[in-house]
C-alpha cells in the first residue's frame, strides 16, 4: 500500500484538476484501509520527495488528533517509534516542523510519562554537542511545548535549567528563537516553586534578545512577546529587574535602524509595564528617562519627501494606526496619564513639552500638542482645575500656525480637550466657535483629510454645548444641510451626517425645524445598497438613533415604526458587522421613545443580537507558517465518512487548528465592536419593553452571560452592564405584575448576578470592567432595593467589596506591596475606581433597616472620612463630605436611620464644619448638604448643635458667591426647620433664606424650600405672610418650570391658593408687583390646582 500512496500523494501536487479529482477519490478510498496507518509511517520515513514526507506528517496528524482512540495499540507504538526516527533523520525544516506538530498532537493524547523515548530524545538533542541538534531539539520541545504546557510541570525546574544554558549559546539565533518561545509557553503555567528559577534567567534573557535581533528581527520581535507573558502571568518576576528591562525596552525603541514592527513591539512593552506597575516605574525613577527617550520618537520629523501616516490625505483621521513608533510615543505618555498621579507626571513632562512647543521645528510642535492631546483623558481634572485656560491659549495660536500639519495636531487637541475637560472647556465657546466654524466654510477647497480633522474637533466640543449651541445652529445647519445636498464626495456626506448627531446631543428640540429635511436625505441614504455607501449608512443609523433620543417623543414616535423596517431590511440585505451593530443602537433608542414599535419585531431582532454574541466571525488564529486560518468549530461527529471528511480537511490545507497550537489572536474590530454594541442594546431592549421582553429573557441572560470571560475588555463591561439591566427589567416587570413567578425569577437573576459581580471587581485585570461593574451593580442596587438583600450574607459581601476597593485590595489596583507610598496622590482614574465603590455606601444605607448596615458603616466610614483630609485632592474631598452627605440623606427614611445618625453625629459634624470652610465651591457645597442631611436625619439628637451650625451658615451667607453653594445654603436652613422648628430662631432666619430665592442652579431643592414655607404658613402664619412679596415672586420662578418636578410645583401652588383665599390683598399687590409672564403662570397655576 505504501507506494501506491506515495502515488496518490504526489498526484495530489499536480497542476492538474483532473488528476487531482481522481487522485482524492482514491485517498478517501485508501483511508477506509485500517493499513493507512502504518502506510502512511512508512511513506513519512521513507519517501524521498520533502514534499511528500510533509503531507504524510499532516495526514496523520489530522488521523491522530481525531482518531487517537481507533488506531490499534500496536499501530500507536510503532508510531512513537516511527515518529522520532523519521525527525532525527529529517534534513529538510517544513517537513521537521510538520513532524514536530505531529508528536505535540500524539503527547496531548499520552502524556509525556507514556512515552519516555520522547522526554530522552528532547534531553539528548537539547544538551547535543551539534548546534544544528539543539535547533532541531528545540524546534521539537517548542512545539510540543505549545501544545501541553500543563503535562509537563513536572519537568519545569529541569527545563528552566536547559532555558538558562540554551540563552548563552549566542551564535545560535535559531535555538534562542525557540528556546525564547517555549519559555513564553509555559510562563502563565509556572508557579511559586519555579519564581526564583525564573527571575534569575530575566538578566541572560535581555543579552540573548539582543543577540537575536542582530541575527533576525522579525523572530526577535515574536520573541519579546516573552515579556508581556511574563508581567500578565507574574509582574513580580520581573520587578527586580524593571530598570535594566526598561533601558533595553527602549534602547530598541529609540534605534532608528530596527524595524518599525521591532520598535513598535519594545515601546508597547513599556506602556504595558506603565499600565501594570505604575508605582514601581516612579519608585525606581525611571520616569524621567523614558520621557528623555521617547520624546526624541514622538517629534521626529519623517524621512525627506513622506509624511507621518496621520498627516497624508487619504488617512481616516480616527487615530487607530498604532504602527509606527511615534503611535507608540504618545500611547506611553496616554498610559501614564492614566496610570501615574498628575502631579508627580506634570512635573517632569511640562518642561519637556513647553520646549517643543516654543520650537522652530513644526514637527516639535506637532509633537508638544500631540502629548497636551494625550493628557487630557488620564489627568483631566487637574488640567481643568490648573491650567486650563494657558492650555487652551496654546492650542488657539496653533489652529492658525503657519504648518498644516501644525494645525492638524491642534484640531485633535481640542477634540481631546472637547471630549475630557468638561464642562469647564464649552465656557470657551466664544472663542472657539468661530475658529472652527471657520474651518468649515472652506469645506469645498480643503482636503478632506484636513476636513475631518475639523469635524471631529467640532463634534466633540459641539456635543456639549448644550442650549449654548442655539446662536451658531443656522449657520451650522445650513453648512450640514448643503454638504448633504450638494457635494458628490462621500466622505464629506458622511461627516456632515455624523456633525449633525453632534449638533443634536446639544440642541436636543431646538434641531426640530430642520428635522424633516434631516430625516428625508438620512432615508435616502438608508435605502440604498452599493458598497460605497456603506460607511455612510453607518453612520447615518447613528445619527437617527441620536435623534430618536434627543428630538423628543411626539415628533419622532410617528417614524418609529419605520425605522425598525429600515434596520431590519438593511441586515437583511447586507451582511456587514458595523452595519448590524449600528441598528443595534438604533433599536435600542427606539426603545426608549417607543418601546410599542419594537413588540412585534423582538423575535427577529434577539435573534440577529444573539447569532452575533455566539458568533466566532472575525477570531483568527494565527500559526507560525504565517498562514491565518480562521477557527472552525470541529466537533467529533461519528458518522460514516469521517475518512472522506479527513480527506477533505488535509485539502482544504488543515483548516481546523486547536486553539492551543496557536501562537496567538488576532480580532478584527468591527465583531468585537458589535458584540459590545448587541450586549448594550439587549440590555437596554429588555428594561425598556418590559414585559414583551420576558419571552427572550432567559435566552438572553445566558448568552450574555457567557461574555463575561470574554478576552476583549469592552465586550466584558458590556456584559457585565447588560446583566445588570436584565435585573432591573426583572424587577419592573414583577412591580408591575407582582406574581410569585415574577418574583421568584428576580431573585433567581440576583443570585447568579451579584455574587458574580463582587467576584469580578476582586480578580478583573482590567479597571474599566470593575469601573463598569461598580456602577451597573449601584444601579441594580438603586432599583431593586431590598431585594438584592433577600440572601442573608448580600449584605456582608458587597460591603466588604466596597471596602477591599477602598483599600485597594482589588487585582486591578495594582497593590504590589507598595502601600507606604504618598496615600494621597494616585492617578485620576484610581481614584475614580474608588469613586464607583463609595457611591454604592448610601445606595445600601437606604436599602436595608439602619441596625442591619450600621456594623459595617463603622467599617467603610473611616476610609472615606480619610479622603476628606486638607492635603487630600479637591476630588477627594469633594467625594468624601459628598458621600457623607448622601449616606445621612439615605438615613432619614429607613428604620433606625434617627439614631444610626445621632450616633454618628460627634464623628462627621467636624468633618462637614471644616468642608463648609473649604477653598473649593463643589466641597462647600457637598458639606452645606451634609449638615442640612444631618440635621434632618438625627433630628432631636442634634438639637445641641444647631446654635454653631447656625452661625457656620449666617457667616458663610454674608460672603458666599457661588449660586449652587447658596441654593444649598437655603436647603440646608429648611431642613433644619422642618427637623427642628423650636431650635431656629425663625424671625432672624427665615427673612435672609427668602432673601435669596429664587433658586438659581440647584432646581431640586425647591422640592425642600417649599415644603418648609408649606410647613411654616401652616406653624408660623403671621412670619410668611409678611414675607409674602418674595415669596409669591420665588413661586411664579417655580410654577411651569420643566425643571421643577410635579409635585413641588403642587405644593406652592396649593401655598399660593392660600394666599389668595385668605390675604388676598396683600396677594394681588404681590402679583401686580411681576412682570406678566409671570403673573400670568400664577394665575394659570392657581386656576388648575
Amino acid at each position: 500500500m505504501t507506494e501506491e500512496l506515495e502515488q496518490i500523494l504526489s498526484q495530489l501536487t499536480q497542476p492538474d484538476n483532473a488528476v487531482i479529482q481522481q487522485a482524492t477519490a482514491q485517498l478517501k478510498q485508501a483511508f477506509k484501509d485500517p493499513a493507512i496507518i502504518p502506510a502512511l509511517c512508512a511513506v513519512m520515513s521513507g519517501s524521498q520527495n520533502p514534499q511528500i514526507r510533509q503531507s504524510a506528517a499532516v495526514m496523520l496528524r489530522l488521523r491522530v488528533k481525531k482518531h487517537w482512540k481507533k488506531i490499534s495499540p500496536n499501530d500507536r507504538e510503532s508510531l512513537k517509534a516511527v515518529v522520532l526516527q523519521a525527525f532525527m533523520q529529517e534534513s529538510e525544516h517544513t517537513v521537521q516542523h510538520s513532524l514536530s506538530q505531529l508528536c505535540a498532537v500524539m503527547v496531548k493524547h499520552e502524556t509525556p510519562d507514556r512515552w519516555p523515548a520522547l522526554l530522552q530524545l528532547l534531553s539528548q538533542s537539547t544538551k547535543s554537542s551539534s548546534p544544528h541538534d539543539r535547533q532541531v531539539g528545540l524546534l521539537l520541545l517548542n512545539k510540543v511545548m505549545e501544545s501541553n504546557p500543563e503535562p509537563f510541570k513536572p519537568h519545569y525546574g529541569q527545563l528552566l535549567q536547559l532555558f538558562s544554558t540554551v540563552l548563552q549559546d549566542h551564535n545560535n539565533p535559531t535555538a534562542l528563537y525557540y528556546c525564547i518561545l517555549t519559555l513564553t509557553a509555559i510562563t502563565p503555567y509556572t508557579g511559586s516553586e519555579e519564581m526564583n528559577q525564573m527571575r534569575s534567567i530575566i538578566p541572560g534573557l535581555i543579552v540573548a534578545l539582543k543577540h537575536l535581533i542582530k541575527a533576525d528581527q522579525d523572530q526577535a520581535s515574536e520573541a519579546m512577546e516573552v515579556f508581556n507573558e511574563l508581567m500578565e502571568s507574574e509582574v513580580s518576576i520581573i520587578v527586580p529587574h524593571v530598570a535594566d528591562i526598561v533601558r533595553f525596552f527602549l534602547e530598541v525603541g529609540s534605534d532608528t535602524s530596527l524595524s518599525d514592527s521591532l520598535r513598535v513591539k519594545a515601546l508597547s512593552c513599556i506602556a504595558f509595564l506603565i499600565k501594570l506597575k505604575s508605582k514601581t516605574v516612579l519608585k525606581q525613577k525611571l520616569l524621567n528617562p523614558i520621557l528623555q527617550a521617547i520624546f526624541p520618537v514622538l517629534v521626529a520629523a519623517p524621512p525627506p519627501g513622506e509624511q507621518d501616516p496621520e498627516d497624508e490625505e487619504d488617512d481616516s483621521g480616527d487615530g487607530t494606526e498604532n504602527d509606527n513608533p511615534k503611535h507608540c510615543a504618545a500611547q506611553i505618555i496616554d498610559t501614564m496619564a492614566l496610570h501615574m498621579p498628575p502631579e508627580k507626571l506634570f512635573q517632569q513632562l511640562m518642561p519637556l513639552t513647553q520646549a517643543c512647543l516654543a520650537s522652530e521645528n513644526p514637527y516639535q510642535r506637532k509633537g508638544g500638542l500631540m502629548c497636551l492631546a494625550v493628557l487630557a483623558e488620564g489627568c483631566a481634572d487637574h488640567i481643568r482645575t490648573k491650567m486650563l485656560s494657558s492650555v487652551l491659549q496654546t492650542v488657539c495660536q496653533s489652529l492658525s500656525d503657519s504648518n498644516q500639519v501644525v494645525r492638524s495636531a491642534s484640531l485633535f487637541a481640542l477634540g481631546q480637550f472637547s471630549e475630557h475637560l468638561q464642562p469647564e472647556v464649552s465656557k470657551y465657546c466664544a472663542e472657539l466657535m468661530p475658529l472652527l466654524l471657520g474651518y468649515l466654510s472652506s469645506l469645498n477647497q480643503a482636503k478632506v483629510g484636513h476636513v475631518t480633522k475639523a469635524f471631529y474637533a467640532l463634534e466633540n466640543f459641539m456635543e456639549n454645548l448644550g442650549a449654548d449651541i442655539e446662536p451658531y445652529l443656522p449657520t451650522l445647519m445650513e453648512t450640514m444641510l448643503s454638504a448633504l445636498n450638494n457635494t458628490e464626495n462621500l466622505k464629506i456626506k458622511e461627516l456632515a451626517v455624523s456633525a449633525i448627531g453632534a449638533i443634536a446631543n446639544a440642541a436636543k428640540e431646538l434641531l426640530v425645524p430642520y428635522f424633516p429635511p434631516v430625516i428625508e436625505s438620512l432615508k435616502g441614504f438608508l435605502t440604498t445598497t452599493t458598497e460605497e455607501m456603506r460607511s455612510l449608512q453607518t453612520q447615518s443609523l447613528d445619527t437617527l438613533s441620536v435623534l430618536a433620543r434627543t428630538i423628543g417623543k411626539d415628533v419622532f414616535t410617528p417614524l418609529a415604526a419605520e425605522c425598525v423596517q429600515l434596520g431590519l431590511n438593511l441586515t437583511d440585505t447586507i451582511d456587514d458587522p458595523d452595519l448590524r451593530r449600528c441598528t443595534y443602537s438604533l433599536y435600542s433608542a427606539v426603545s426608549t421613545v417607543s418601546p410599542d414599535c419594537l413588540s412585534p419585531h423582538l423575535t427577529a431582532i434577539t435573534t440577529v443580537m444573539l447569532l452575533a454574541l455566539k458568533s466566532n466571525e472575525g477570531i483568527t488564529a494565527h500559526l507560525e507558517e504565517d498562514k491565518t486560518f480562521v477557527l472552525l468549530d470541529d466537533d467529533d461527529d461519528d458518522d460514516n465518512n469521517e475518512e472522506e471528511k479527513d480527506v477533505d480537511d488535509f485539502l482544504e490545507d488543515e483548516t481546523e487548528t486547536d486553539i492551543h497550537d496557536v501562537a496567538g489572536f488576532s480580532v478584527e474590530n468591527a465583531y468585537i465592536d458589535e458584540k459590545e454594541d448587541a450586549c448594550d442594546a439587549l440590555g437596554e431592549i429588555a428594561f425598556s419593553t418590559g414585559a414583551a421582553f420576558q419571552p427572550f429573557l432567559e435566552s438572553s441572560f445566558q448568552q450574555v452571560y457567557e461574555m463575561r470571560d470574554f478576552p476583549h475588555e469592552d465586550v466584558r463591561r458590556a456584559a457585565f452592564g447588560a446583566m445588570g439591566q436584565f435585573c432591573r427589567a426583572q424587577h419592573q416587570v414583577w412591580k408591575e405584575n407582582p406574581t410569585e413567578a415574577n418574583h421568584q425569577a428576580l431573585l433567581k437573576l440576583l443570585d447568579v448576578v451579584i455574587p458574580c459581580f463582587v467576584e469580578t471587581v476582586r480578580t478583573e485585570h482590567e479597571r474599566q470592567v470593575v469601573m463598569g461593574i461598580l456602577e451597573t451593580m449601584n444601579n441594580v442596587i438603586k432599583s431593586c432595593k431590598e431585594e438584592v438583600f433577600r440572601s442573608p450574607s448580600r449584605l456582608k459581601e458587597i460591603s466588604y467589596v466596597i471596602r477591599d476597593v477602598l483599600k485597594k485590595k482589588t487585582v486591578c489596583q495594582d497593590s504590589g506591596g507598595d502601600e507606604a507610598d504618598d496615600e494621597d496622590q494616585q492617578a485620576e482614574y484610581d481614584a475614580m475606581l474608588q469613586e464607583f465603590a463609595g457611591e454604592g455606601i448610601p445606595l445600601l444605607a437606604s436599602s436595608v433597616p439602619a441596625d442591619l448596615f450600621t456594623p459595617f458603616l463603622n467599617d467603610l466610614l473611616p476610609l472615606i472620612m480619610s479622603k476628606a483630609k486638607s492635603s487630600c485632592t479637591v476630588a477627594d474631598r469633594s467625594f468624601a463630605v459628598g458621600t457623607i452627605g448622601e449616606i445621612l440623606q439615605a438615613l432619614v427614611s429607613v428604620s433606625g436611620g434617627r439614631g444610626a445618625a445621632g450616633r454618628l453625629s460627634n464623628r462627621l459634624l467636624p468633618v462637614l464644619v471644616a468642608g463648609v470652610r473649604d477653598s473649593d465651591p463643589e466641597v462647600r457645597n457637598n458639606s452645606v448638604f451634609g449638615l442640612g442631611c444631618l440635621a434632618q436625619a438625627a433630628g432631636p439628637i442634634v438639637v445641641s448643635d444647631y446654635p454653631m451650625m447656625l452661625s457656620v451658615f449666617s457667616n458663610l451667607l454674608t460672603k458666599e458667591t457661588d449660586l449652587r453653594v447658596i441654593d444649598n445654603l437655603c436647603a440646608a436652613l429648611c431642613r433644619m426647620i422642618m427637623s427642628n422648628v423650636e431650635a431656629v430662631p425663625l424671625e432672624q432666619v427665615v427673612p435672609a433664606l427668602v432673601a435669596r430665592l429664587p433658586l438659581k442652579e440647584d432646581m431640586e431643592e425647591n422640592k425642600t424650600v417649599f415644603s418648609c414655607l408649606a410647613m411654616l404658613y401652616t406653624n408660623s402664619p403671621d412670619l410668611v405672610v409678611k414675607l409674602m412679596k418674595p415669596i409669591v415672586a420665588a413661586s411664579s420662578h417655580v410654577l411651569g418650570n420643566k425643571n421643577v418636578d410635579t409635585d413641588t410645583q403642587n405644593t406652592s401652588a396649593m401655598l399660593m391658593k392660600e394666599f389668595a383665599q385668605h390675604h388676598s390683598a396683600d396677594f394681588q399687590a404681590a402679583v401686580t408687583s411681576l412682570p406678566g409672564e409671570q403673573q400670568a403662570k400664577l394665575s394659570v397655576a392657581i386656576a388648575v390646582s
